[in-house]
C-alpha cells in the first residue's frame, strides 16, 4: 500500500488540486453575482433615435450612435446613467418623423430624441419637443431658417449651412467671376442658405440674375427642361446646393445635354460636398471638375482607428450594402451621443417621470402632451458639455456647434482630392499645418494650383458665354443728323441694309478685338419708321434696360441717372461739358494803353523801388561825394533824379562808394528786365490781334437773358433749366452749320449767345470754325463717353478693359486722325497767335525785386556798421552833461558832414592844386560828361575850411584841433565850428 502511494503522488495532490479548482470558481460565481448587481443598479435615461432606416445613410448615422456609446460606456463604466436607445423609422418623410416622435415622447417617454435627419422633419420635431420640454439633438439638420425656432430644446450638432457661403464666395472672387446661379432643392433645406449665400456674392461684386429651383422628386424630364433654360443664359457659372441622391441625377442629366464641357463651372455645397467621397464612381464620372465643398475634419489616430472598426462592425451589421464611408455627419452623430451620454451622467440620478399640463382636456394627441421633469436639467447639461470629440472640439453655443474649417474639392477621375482650405480667419489658404493652423498663400489671389475643369479643361472658365450658337447681341446706335462724326447712320437702298460709321463704332470695333473671345453683333439704328430718331439718349438707354437691345454704342454720356438702371463701360472720350461763344478782337484803343503791361501791384512796387534805390545811394554817396551834398532840396532832387533816369540811363551823377557801386550793379540789371519786358509786352498789346471771348460766365447769360442752344437729344437741355434758363431761351441745334449760323446771328437778333454742350462734341465744332469761336470751361463735369450694357453684364469688366489698351496705344490716335483731322481748317498757331496779351504781374518778377531789396539792406548795414565803428568814441563819450539824445544828434552832424578823410576830397584837392589861401576850386579834369549843376562849388562864397583832421579832447581837459592850410570862404563860421570840441557840442 505505502509501496503504491509513494508510486503515485498525484493520490496525494489530487485533494489539494480539487479545493483550488474549488475556491477559484466561487470566485468568478461571486465576481459575477457582483457584476449582476451593479448591472441591476444602473440608471436607463431612455433615449429616442430617430433616423431613416431605408437609406443607407440612416444605417451609417445609427452605426455610429451605437458604436459611440459602446466606447464611451467601455470608458466609462463606473458612470450610474446607461441611455437605452429606441430607435424608429421616418421612413424619409416629415410625417413619418412627426409620427415616431410623437410616438416616443407620448408612449415610451424618452428623455431625448437623437436626429431626425432632415432640415423639414427638425422643424416639425423640435416643435414637439419644445411643447414637451424634451431635447431634439439633431446631427444633420443644417437649414439656417432652424434658428428662427428659438427653442432652448433644440441642439444642432452640425455646421449650419450659412457657415460655408464665405467659403464659396472666396472661390468665386479668387477666378474674378461677376455672375452665379444658384441651383437649389425646393424644400426648407435648399431655400434657407440662399439669402445667405446672394449675400455673400454680393459682397465679392457677383450678381445672382436667375435661381433655379429644383423639386425634391424632380423627374428627369423637369430637370433637362430646368438645364436646358439654364443653357440659354449667359451665365455659366452655378452653385448646387442639394443632397447627393438630387444632385446625382442632376449631374448626370447635365452631362448628358453636354453642359459638363469647357465654359462651365460646377460649385457644390457641403450638402453634396460631404458626400463626395462616397459616390460611387459612375457618379463621379458624370462629375468631372466639379468643385466642391468639404467640411474639414482633423486627421488624428482615434479618428483612423475609429473609421477601421465603425467599417468592420457595420459591414457585419450590413453585410448587403458594400464599400459604404462614414462621412462628417455619421461622426457628428458620434458626438452627439457621446455628448448626450456625458450630460445624462451629469444630471445623474432624478426624476424621469412625465408630468400633466394643467388644464389640458383635448382628446388629440397633441394637446394631451405630457412634459418631461428631466428635459430641462438634461438641456442645461447639453449647452455646458466639453470636449474633444471624434469630429474636432465639441461645444455648443446658443445650441449650435461653432462654425470649423472647410476643404475645397475638386473631382477627377473617379476619385476627388483636395486643393486648397478655407478658415474663418484667414479666408483662403494653400495647406494646413500639423497644429490644424493655415499657411497662407504667398500672392493676394490664391494659386490653387493644376485644376481639372469640366471637359478636362485646365483653363479657368471666364464664367459666361454668348448663350447659343449664331445668336448675335443686338447693339442700338443713335440716329443724328449733325455731328455724325461720332456715329452716323447710312441707309444703302439697293442691297435695304444700313451701314453705321463713325469714331464710337470704331472704337467699339477696336475693343471687340481686343477681346480674347468672339463677340457677335449687329447694330440696330433706334429710329422710327421714317428714319428719324426714335428719341433721346435717355429713351435709348432706357432700351436697355427694357432687354429691347443688349447694349449702346454712341456718343453716349456716363450719368448718374443712367446708371441706375444700366452699366457703363470704362470712357473714351474727355469728360466735361463746355461753353463755346464768339471771340472778338480787343486791341487797347484808349490814351491809357501803356498802362496796361504792367499790373497795378507791379508798378507800384516799382515806384517804390525807385525812391527807395535812391535813398540808399544818397544814404551812401552823401558824406563822400559833392553830388549828393547841398541843401535838402537840392539833395532830395538829386537822390530822386538820380533814381528815376536809371530807367533811361540816363543818370550823369557820378557814384563814388563801392556799396553803391555794387547796388547799381543790381539794380541796373533789374531796370533793364523791366524795360525789355515792358517794351515787348506792349509792342504786343498795340500790334497784335488780341481776341478775347464775348462771354467768360454762364451766368452772364443768365443775367443778361441771352439765348443759349445746345445739341438736340442731349442730357444738356436738362442742366440749363435747372441752371434757371427758361425754356424760350434754349434753342435746340441738330448740325454745326446751324449751330454757326445761329452764333454768328447773335441773341439780339433771334440767334443764341452761345452753345454749351460736351466737349468732344464742340471740340469737333471749334476745329472747323476755329477763327470765329472758343471754347470756355469745362462749366461742368461729366465723366465722358462709353458704352451701355445691361445692369451686372459680364461683358462689361472685359470691355472696359480692352477699352483702356484701346485708348492708351496708337489705335485710338489712328481713329481720331480718321474721323477729325479733316475737320480742322485752321492755320498754324505758331504763326498767327490768337492769345491776347496778359499784364505782367508782381509774381514774375519777386525774385529780381528780392535780390535788390536785399542787397541795398546789406549796403545799408555795411555802411553804418562801418559808420558807428569809426565814431565809436562819440557814443562812449563819459561826460555826464551829455545826454542819449545829443550824442546821437552828434553822430547825425558827423553824417551831415563831408568825410574829409575820404580819398575822394584827397584826390579832388591834389588835382586842383588846393595849397594857400586864395586859390579857387578849379573843375575835376577826370569829368567826361558834363557837371551837374549840383556838383559845383560856389565861387561866390569866400572861405572853406578844410580839416585834415581832429582829435577829440579829454573828459578833463578841452584840446584844440589842428587846423590845416584853408581857402578863406566863410571864415567866422567855419572858425567857430572847428575851434570848438566836439565834447564842448556835446554840453
Amino acid at each position: 500500500m505505502n509501496m503504491n502511494i509513494k508510486k503515485n503522488p498525484t493520490i496525494i495532490l489530487a485533494p489539494f488540486i480539487f479545493m483550488r479548482f474549488l475556491f477559484f470558481f466561487s470566485w468568478i460565481f461571486n465576481m459575477a453575482a457582483a457584476v449582476a448587481a451593479v448591472e441591476n443598479t444602473k440608471i436607463p435615461v431612455n433615449v429616442g433615435v430617430v433616423v431613416d432606416l431605408d437609406a443607407s445613410s440612416g444605417k451609417t448615422y445609427l452605426s455610429c450612435i451605437k458604436m459611440a456609446l459602446q466606447d464611451f460606456y467601455a470608458s466609462h463604466a463606473h458612470f450610474s446613467t446607461r441611455l437605452v436607445l429606441h430607435t424608429r423609422n421616418s421612413n424619409q418623410t416629415v410625417v413619418g418623423a412627426a409620427a415616431a416622435a410623437l410616438d416616443l415622447i407620448k408612449n415610451v417617454e424618452v428623455q431625448a430624441i437623437l436626429g431626425p435627419e432632415t432640415s423639414m422633419q427638425a422643424s416639425f420635431v423640435v416643435n414637439l419637443g419644445d411643447e414637451a420640454h424634451v431635447p431634439i439633438v439633431s446631427f444633420s439638420a443644417s437649414s439656417p431658417s432652424l434658428a428662427s425656432l428659438r427653442s432652448p430644446y433644440f441642439f444642432r450638432v452640425t455646421q449650419t449651412d450659412s457657415y460655408q457661403v464665405k467659403a464659396l464666395s472666396s472661390i468665386v472672387k479668387n477666378f474674378g467671376w461677376r455672375h452665379v446661379v444658384p441651383i437649389y432643392v425646393d424644400n426648407t433645406f435648399g431655400e434657407g442658405v440662399i439669402p445667405f449665400l446672394v449675400d455673400a456674392l454680393k459682397e465679392v461684386d457677383a450678381h445672382v440674375p436667375y435661381r433655379s429651383v429644383i423639386p425634391p422628386s424632380a423627374t428627369d424630364e423637369q430637370i433637362e427642361k430646368e438645364l436646358y433654360k439654364l443653357m440659354t443664359m449667359q451665365t455659366r457659372v452655378f452653385i448646387v446646393h442639394m443632397m447627393p441622391h438630387l444632385c446625382s441625377k442632376l449631374f448626370a442629366m447635365a452631362n448628358k445635354i453636354g453642359m459638363m464641357s469647357e465654359g462651365y463651372v460646377w460649385i457644390t455645397t457641403n450638402g453634396a460636398g460631404n458626400r463626395l467621397r462616397s459616390l460611387g464612381p459612375v457618379v463621379l464620372r458624370s462629375m468631372q471638375g466639379v468643385l466642391g465643398v468639404e467640411t474639414e475634419v482633423p486627421t488624428t489616430m482615434e479618428l483612423t482607428e475609429f473609421k477601421m472598426r465603425w467599417k468592420r462592425q457595420f459591414q457585419q451589421d450590413n453585410p448587403a450594402i458594400i464599400d459604404v464611408y462614414v462621412d462628417v455627419i455619421g461622426l457628428w452623430a458620434y458626438d452627439a451621443a457621446f455628448a448626450l451620454a456625458l450630460a445624462a451622467e451629469q444630471v445623474g440620478d432624478t426624476s424621469f417621470g412625465f408630468q400633466e399640463r394643467n388644464g389640458s382636456f383635448s382628446s388629440t394627441d397633441l394637446d394631451t402632451f405630457k412634459v418631461s421633469q428631466y428635459g430641462p436639467k438634461l438641456a442645461q447639461a447639453l449647452s455646458d458639455t466639453r470636449f474633444k470629440g471624434i469630429a474636432g472640439d465639441f461645444s455648443l453655443d446658443c445650441g449650435q456647434l461653432q462654425s470649423s474649417r472647410f476643404q475645397i474639392l475638386n473631382v477627377n477621375g473617379d476619385g476627388v482630392r483636395t486643393i486648397a482650405f478655407w478658415t474663418p480667419e484667414n479666408g483662403m489658404v494653400k495647406t494646413l499645418s500639423s497644429t490644424n493652423t493655415s499657411i497662407l498663400s504667398t500672392s493676394e489671389k490664391y494659386d490653387f494650383g493644376p485644376i481639372i475643369w469640366p471637359g478636362d479643361s485646365l483653363s479657368v472658365p471666364k464664367g459666361w458665354e454668348i448663350p447659343t450658337s449664331g445668336k448675335k447681341l443686338k447693339i442700338g446706335v443713335p440716329v443724328k443728323v449733325g455731328f455724325t462724326e461720332f456715329v452716323k447712320v447710312t441707309k444703302i437702298p439697293s442691297t435695304n441694309t444700313t451701314d453705321v460709321t463713325g469714331f464710337s463704332i470704331d472704337v467699339f470695333n477696336a475693343a471687340v478685338e481686343v477681346l480674347p473671345y468672339a463677340l457677335p453683333f449687329e447694330f440696330i439704328p433706334f429710329e422710327n419708321p421714317d428714319g428719324t430718331s426714335a428719341g433721346t439718349y435717355n429713351d435709348l438707354v432706357h432700351q436697355v434696360y427694357l432687354e429691347k437691345y443688349d447694349a449702346v454704342v454712341g456718343d453716349t454720356t456716363i450719368r448718374s441717372n443712367r446708371s441706375l438702371y444700366v452699366d457703363f463701360t470704362m470712357p473714351y472720350t474727355e469728360s466735361g461739358v463746355v461753353m463755346v461763344v464768339p471771340i472778338r478782337d480787343t486791341r487797347r484803343k484808349c490814351g491809357w494803353v501803356f498802362l496796361k503791361p504792367l499790373t497795378w501791384d507791379l508798378w507800384l512796387t516799382t515806384f517804390c523801388f525807385f525812391i527807395f534805390i535812391g535813398f540808399v545811394v544818397w544814404v551812401l554817396e552823401h558824406r563822400i561825394n559833392e553830388d549828393f551834398r547841398g541843401p535838402p532840396s537840392h539833395q532830395v532832387g538829386t537822390s530822386f533824379w538820380f533814381s528815376f533816369s536809371t530807367m533811361v540811363f540816363s543818370h550823369r551823377e557820378r557814384v563814388v562808394s563801392n556799396l553803391a557801386r555794387f547796388l547799381m550793379i543790381i539794380w541796373v540789371f533789374v531796370v533793364l528786365v523791366l524795360t525789355q519786358s515792358y517794351t515787348a509786352n506792349l509792342a504786343s498789346l498795340l500790334t497784335v490781334e488780341q481776341l478775347q471771348p464775348t462771354v467768360t460766365d454762364i451766368k452772364d447769360l443768365l443775367r443778361n437773358g441771352d439765348n443759349v442752344g445746345y445739341i438736340e437729344n442731349t442730357f444738356v437741355c436738362e442742366i440749363l433749366k435747372q441752371l434757371g434758363f427758361e425754356n424760350s431761351k434754349l434753342k435746340s441745334i441738330k448740325t454745326m452749320e446751324e449751330c454757326d449760323e445761329a452764333l454768328s446771328k447773335g441773341s439780339a437778333k433771334g440767334g443764341i449767345a452761345a452753345v454749351v454742350d460736351e466737349i468732344p462734341n464742340m471740340k469737333l465744332f471749334v476745329a472747323k470754325y476755329c477763327s470765329k469761336y472758343t471754347m470756355i470751361g469745362p462749366i461742368f463735369k461729366t465723366d465722358g463717353f462709353a458704352f451701355v450694357f445691361p445692369k451686372h453684364s459680364p461683358l462689361v469688366p472685359d470691355l472696359s478693359q480692352a477699352v483702356l489698351n484701346v485708348t492708351e496705344g496708337e489705335k485710338i490716335m489712328n481713329i481720331e486722325n480718321k474721323w477729325f483731322s479733316q475737320e480742322s481748317k485752321c492755320e498754324d498757331k505758331s504763326t498767327t497767335p490768337r492769345v491776347s496779351s496778359n499784364s505782367l504781374g508782381l509774381e514774375s518778377f519777386w525774385g529780381l525785386f528780392l535780390i535788390a531789396g536785399m542787397a541795398s539792406i546789406l549796403a545799408l548795414i555795411i555802411f553804418l556798421a562801418s559808420f558807428l565803428y569809426k565814431h565809436r568814441h562819440v557814443l562812449k563819450q563819459s561826460d555826464s552833461r551829455a545826454s542819449k539824445w545829443r550824442r546821437v544828434r552828434a553822430m547825425f552832424e558827423i553824417f551831415n558832414d563831408k568825410d574829409i578823410s575820404s580819398h575822394t576830397f584827397k584826390s579832388s584837392q591834389r588835382r586842383d592844386g588846393i595849397g594857400g589861401v586864395g586859390d579857387e576850386v578849379k573843375a575835376s579834369p577826370n569829368r567826361n560828361w558834363p557837371e551837374s549843376p549840383f556838383s559845383y562849388l560856389d565861387h561866390t562864397d569866400k572861405d572853406f575850411v578844410l580839416y585834415e583832421g581832429q582829435q577829440t579832447p579829454s573828459t578833463t581837459s578841452h584840446a584844440s584841433p589842428e587846423i590845416v592850410p584853408k581857402i578863406e570862404l566863410d571864415i567866422a563860421t567855419v572858425q567857430e565850428m572847428h575851434t570848438t570840441p566836439v565834447t564842448d557840442r556835446l554840453a
